[in-house]
């Protein structure tokens, strides 16, 4: 087993690898290009039989997307998928739609990159009943903060503000057509205080 060889790394290394599992567990993603994710995604890739092994154990899996540069935890009986309530899942589609949007005029090596009033007009277009007010966006946007899908450029609390989206969307979001994200948002209904049947890792 590989994990009889963990004694191999010297205490710097053990602590990075107990550092990155209690961060995957926490939040189920890693991103390469968020900076406190760095350290942790390349310790994951150069001794990733470690993890694989130790996390199969409690029937977990990890998923490497290297050409993104994303990680995801995985419970094989999905058991640790999260409820939504509407509002987050809606700002999660919308995220996932601009990150479409603005990947065709970014830069292979650039992250992508959107405007907090961005969010506010799509989910204006949308014409829900209910509108989403400044607190509660700059919520759902810390939520998905923690769980390394999208890095505040400056006070989120201004709409003038960005946000860097992480290819941690896309498996967030486990479709690849687009098309299958519009849909989702088109057959949202909205309810005051409810919650969508839609779940993420």
């Amino acid at each position: 087993m590989i994990l009889e060889n963990f004694e191999e790394l010297n205490s710097s290394q053990k602590n990075l690898f107990s550092r990155t599992c209690l961060r995957l567990l926490s939040t189920g993603f890693l991103a390469r290009d968020k900076k406190d994710n760095k350290e942790m995604y390349y310790f994951l890739l150069s001794h990733k039989k470690y993890f694989d092994e130790y996390f199969e154990i409690i029937d977990y899996e990890i998923l490497l997307d290297r050409e993104n540069g994303a990680v995801q935890l995985t419970h094989k009986e999905n058991s640790n998928l999260m409820k939504l309530k509407k509002d987050e899942t809606i700002i999660l589609l919308i995220l996932r739609i601009l990150y479409h949007q603005h990947l065709a005029d970014t830069s292979v090596n650039d992250n992508i990159v959107v405007r907090i009033d961005e969010l506010h007009q799509y989910y204006d277009s949308l014409e829900l009943k209910k509108k989403i007010n400044k607190t509660d966006l700059v919520t759902i946007l810390r939520l998905y903060k923690k769980f390394n899908i999208i890095e505040p450029v400056g006070d989120i609390t201004k709409s003038g503000s960005s946000i860097i989206i992480f290819p941690t969307i896309l498996m967030a979001i486990n479709t690849t057509a687009i098309n299958d994200v519009y849909d989702l948002i088109s057959r949202i209904e909205v309810k005051p205080g409810g919650e969508t049947d839609e779940e993420t890792d």
